[in-house]
C-alpha cells in the first residue's frame, strides 16, 4: 500500500491508470472460480468434421454440486459427458454445424461461474488454414488398395470423397504378414497373441479405418479385437492399445503436385509397432510424391489426429516418423504446429524440400558455367572444390535436383537431368507448357504452395524465393588457393541465374521479398524454432557423400538451425551408421513417456532437457570393424571432411555450393544482406584492375552472412493462410482477385 500510494503522489504512475490496473487484479482476485471448458482433440478455432472432444473441469470449492448441464447452440448435450476417473467431464459433441457453434457449460458448484467456448467447425474436406485448394485436382480413390485386396472404388464428388470403410487384419502365428480377417465374430484358429510395452496380452488383430480427409486418403490402424472389445469411443479404447499415437510419412518429393494419391509411400500395417500397442495414422497428402507442400501436411496431420483422438481418446504421446521426404515432413510439421508431436525420430534427413531444390539451383548454375568453352580451364580438382561436394557425381546429382523447380517439359540440359517431372495420372492437356498450354498448370515446389509464396500479378505464376545476388561462387576455394582470382571473377561474372520458368539468363535473380517472409513464416523453409525447440529429435541412419543427393550437410543444416534459432541444440540426437532401428525407437520411447508422464509446470523446453536419457548422446555405429554387431563410438557429431574423429574419419561430411560460397552451413539465408567489397576479406592478392573487375561483377555489395538473411523472420506456429480468420498470415485470393481484375481490364 506504501509503494502504491508514493507511486501515485509521485506522479510515477499516472493515478488514473494505476487505479483501474489495482481495480481490475483486485476483481480478478476475487472473482469466483470457473468452470474450465477446453478441447482435447484440437483447437476450438479450427475443428473438422463435425464433432470435436471436449472436457470440462470443476473447480472444488467444497460448494454443494448441481447437475452439470451442456448445450451445442442452444441444444442440451449433457448425456454425451461422462466422467472421468480425474474427477474432469469428457464428452464427444457430435452434429456441429459449419462455422461458429457455441457450447455452454451450467450447473457448476455453487459459488462457481460457468463456461462458453465458440468451437469453428470445418468440412472434413477442408482446407483450415492452407489457403484455396489447389487446381486441378486428381482424385486416386479408384485404385487405392484395401487390406483385402479391394480398392475404395470411385470418387462420389469434387471432394474426392468415398465411404469411410474399417476392415480388419490379423498376423498368424508364426506368421510374417497380415491376413484379411473373414469374420468379425470369431477369430481364426490361428490368430497369434501379442503382448504390448504396458504388459497386455491381445489378441493380434488390427482395425483398419480408411476414408476420405482433406482431399487425401487417410488411414488409421490400432489393435483392436472386435469379438471381445467394445465398439473404440473416447471412453473405451482399446485393451491392446499403449496408448501411443506414431504419424507415418511417405518420402520423395518430385511429381507431388494436384493429385490425391493412391498410395502411402510408407506401409501404415507396421507389424512390430503394431505387436507393442503403438497406434499409427497416415494420409496420401503426408506423402510428398503425392504432395510436395508441407504446410498442408501439417493441416492434414492436425485433422488426422484429431479424428483420431475422437475414435479412441487422447494418446499419452505422439511420435512422427519417416525417410527422406518423410523426415522433413515430419520435422516441418513439429516446427510449424507445436504440440502436434512429442518426439521425432527419422533418417535420410533434409531440412525441407526446398533446400534440395535451391542448393540444386545453384549447383545447376555451376554445370551451366562448367560447360562453357571458355571455362575449361578449370580442372575437375576445381571445380570439385568450388561445389563442395564429396567428387564431380555428387554435385551434378544434387544439380539435378534443379529439376523440381522447372516446368518446362523435355528441356535439354545436363545428363539425367528430368524437368516438368509429372505423374502419369494427370492428364497431358492440364499441363503447363510455355507455348501450347501456358495457362496450365506448373509442376514445381513453388506453384504447388502458391498460397504461401503467392502469385505474380503479371505471369499468375507462383512468386520464387531463390535469389544469388551478391553471393560469392566459390569464395572458399578463392582463398583456399584452389582457383586464381581471374578464375574466381570469370565464374562469378558469368553464373546468372534463373527466370520464371528456370531457363538461364545472363543476370543474376533477385527473390521476392515477400515470398521470402512467408517461407520463413509458414515453415516451408525449416526454422527450428517453433515446436523443434522443445521435444526429443533424433536423426539416425545411414548417410551418402557420393551420389543420390542424401547427404550429410542437410542433417548438419538441421541441428545448426534449431541452434541458431534457440541457442541450443541438446534435444538434438545424432547416431550415424548402421543404427539399430529397434535400440533407436525403445529409447525415443522412453525419453517421450518420461516427458508425457511429467505433470509438473516446467516449460516442455525443459521437461526434454531433464529427461533425457544417458543414451541420448552423439555417436556412430562403426561398420569398418566388419562386426555383425557394429560397435557405438559415442562422440559429438561434427561436420568436417577431415579424419579428425572415429566418427569422421568413417562419415566424413562434405560442403555445397552456397556453404563454399561463404553462406551458413543451416543453408537458410534465401537472401543475403549486401556489404561493400573490402579487400581484406580475401586470402588471395587482387590486382587494382581485378578489384574494378569486382565491384563491376557485384556493383551492389557482396553477400554478408555474418547477418541474417533479408525478411529472415521466425516461423509464426499455428499460422493459417485461410480460410480460418486466426492467425491469418497471407490470404492469396487478394492477390488473385487483383490479377483478375488487371486480366479482364
Amino acid at each position: 500500500t506504501v509503494l502504491v500510494n508514493t507511486l501515485r503522489d509521485t506522479g510515477v504512475i499516472d493515478a488514473k491508470l494505476l487505479d483501474a490496473r489495482l481495480e481490475a487484479a483486485m476483481e480478478e482476485a476475487t472473482a469466483p472460480p470457473g468452470l474450465v471448458l477446453k478441447p482435447l482433440s484440437t483447437h476450438a478455432d479450427r475443428v473438422s468434421g463435425g464433432n470435436v472432444l471436449l472436457e470440462i473441469t470443476t473447480p472444488r470449492t467444497g460448494g454443494a454440486p448441481r447437475p452439470l448441464t451442456v448445450t451445442l447452440n442452444g441444444r442440451d448435450i449433457s448425456p454425451a459427458f461422462k466422467t472421468t476417473s480425474e474427477g474432469t467431464h469428457v464428452g464427444l459433441v457430435t452434429g456441429l454445424s459449419l462455422g461458429r457453434n457455441r457450447v455452454q457449460a451450467q450447473g457448476a458448484p455453487w459459488g462457481v461461474s460457468n463456461a462458453a467456448l465458440v468451437v469453428t467447425n470445418y468440412s472434413i474436406a477442408g482446407p483450415i488454414i492452407s489457403g484455396p485448394r489447389l487446381q486441378p485436382f486428381i482424385c486416386q480413390t479408384e485404385g487405392f488398395k484395401m487390406p483385402d485386396g479391394s480398392v475404395l472404388g470411385p470418387a462420389t464428388d469434387a471432394d474426392c470423397s468415398v465411404p469411410t470403410r474399417v476392415q480388419y487384419v490379423y498376423m498368424p502365428t508364426g506368421g510374417q504378414a497380415f491376413k484379411p480377417l473373414p469374420d468379425t465374430t470369431s477369430l481364426p484358429a490361428e490368430v497369434a497373441t501379442t503382448t504390448t510395452l504396458t504388459g497386455a496380452t491381445v489378441a493380434f488383430v488390427v482395425r483398419v479405418e480408411t476414408g476420405p480427409m482433406n482431399r487425401g486418403i487417410y488411414q488409421n490402424v490400432i489393435l483392436h479385437d472386435p469379438t471381445r472389445d467394445p465398439a473404440p469411443s473416447p471412453y473405451s479404447p482399446p485393451a491392446g492399445w499403449n496408448k501411443r499415437l506414431i504419424a507415418v510419412h511417405g518420402t520423395g518429393c518430385p511429381s507431388g503436385w494436384y493429385r490425391q494419391g493412391g498410395v502411402w509411400g510408407v506401409n501404415p500395417l507396421d507389424a512390430k509397432r503394431l505387436a507393442e500397442g503403438y497406434a499409427l495414422f497416415t494420409n496420401t497428402l503426408n506423402h510428398p510424391t503425392n504432395s510436395c507442400n508441407p504446410f498442408l501436411a501439417g493441416e492434414t496431420a492436425m485433422m488426422g489426429k484429431e479424428h483420431f483422438i475422437e475414435t479412441f481418446g487422447v494418446p499419452l504421446a505422439t511420435m512422427s516418423t519417416g525417410v527422406s521426404g518423410g523426415a522433413y515432413t515430419s520435422l516441418q510439421v513439429a516446427d510449424a504446429f507445436p504440440g502436434l508431436f512429442d518426439g521425432l525420430l527419422f533418417t535420410a534427413t533434409f531440412p525441407d524440400a526446398l533446400s534440395i531444390a535451391l542448393a540444386g539451383m545453384d549447383a545447376r548454375l555451376l554445370t551451366h558455367v562448367f560447360a562453357d568453352a571458355e571455362a575449361a580451364d578449370l580442372t575437375a580438382a576445381q571445380r570439385v572444390a568450388v561445389s563442395g561436394y564429396a567428387g564431380l557425381q555428387a554435385f551434378v546429382d544434387a544439380a539435378k535436383q534443379s529439376q523440381r523447380t522447372d516446368p518446362v517439359p523435355g528441356r535439354v540440359d545436363l545428363e539425367g537431368y528430368n524437368s516438368a517431372v509429372w505423374h502419369e495420372s494427370v492428364p497431358q492437356a492440364l499441363r503447363y507448357h510455355p507455348t501450347a498450354n501456358p495457362k496450365g498448370a506448373r509442376p514445381t515446389v513453388f506453384d504447388v504452395a502458391r498460397n504461401i509464396y503467392g502469385v505474380d500479378p503479371t505471369t499468375g505464376f507462383a512468386l520464387r524465393p531463390f535469389d544469388n545476388v551478391g553471393v560469392q561462387y566459390g569464395l572458399k576455394a578463392l582463398n583456399d588457393g584452389m582457383i586464381t582470382p581471374k578464375q574466381f571473377l570469370d565464374l562469378n561474372e558469368r553464373i546468372g541465374g534463373f527466370d520464371h520458368d528456370s531457363n538461364y539468363t545472363s543476370a543474376r535473380t533477385t527473390g521476392d521479398l515477400s515470398a521470402i517472409k512467408r517461407a520463413y513464416q509458414s515453415g516451408v523453409t525449416l526454422g527450428g524454432g517453433g515446436g523443434l525447440a522443445s521435444i526429443p529429435v533424433m536423426d539416425v541412419g545411414r548417410y551418402n557423400e557420393l551420389e543420390r543427393y542424401h547427404y550429410q550437410w542437410f542433417h548438419f543444416a538441421v541441428r545448426e538451425r534449431m541452434r541458431r534459432q534457440n541457442g541450443y541444440a541438446d534435444n538434438h540426437v545424432m547416431w550415424r551408421g548402421a543404427v539399430p532401428a529397434d535400440r533407436a525407437w525403445a529409447l525415443l520411447d522412453a525419453w517421450v513417456t518420461a516427458i508425457a508422464t511429467d505433470r509438473s509446470p516446467m516449460s516442455g523446453a525443459r521437461k526434454t532437457l531433464k529427461h533425457k536419457p544417458l543414451e541420448a548422446v552423439d555417436g556412430c555405429f562403426s561398420e569398418s570393424s566388419g562386426a555383425s554387431s557394429a560397435p557405438f563410438f559415442a562422440e559429438p557429431q561434427t561436420f568436417s571432411s577431415r579424419p579428425d574423429s572415429a566418427c569422421n574419419k568413417e562419415y566424413p561430411s562434405y560442403s555445397f555450393v552456397r556453404h563454399v560460397a561463404g553462406g551458413p552451413l543451416d543453408g537458410n539465408v534465401l537472401k543475403c544482406q549486401l556489404k561493400p567489397i573490402d579487400g581484406r576479406d580475401y586470402q588471395a592478392s587482387f590486382t587494382d584492375a581485378e578489384i574494378g573487375h569486382l565491384r563491376r561483377v557485384f556493383p551492389r555489395g557482396v553477400c554478408d552472412f555474418s547477418k541474417p538473411g533479408v525478411n529472415q523472420v521466425p516461423v509464426v506456429t499455428w499460422a493459417s493462410f485461410g480460410p480460418s480468420p486466426d492467425n491469418l498470415v497471407f490470404d492469396v485470393t487478394k492477390q488473385t482477385r487483383q490479377l483478375s481484375r488487371a486480366e479482364s481490364r
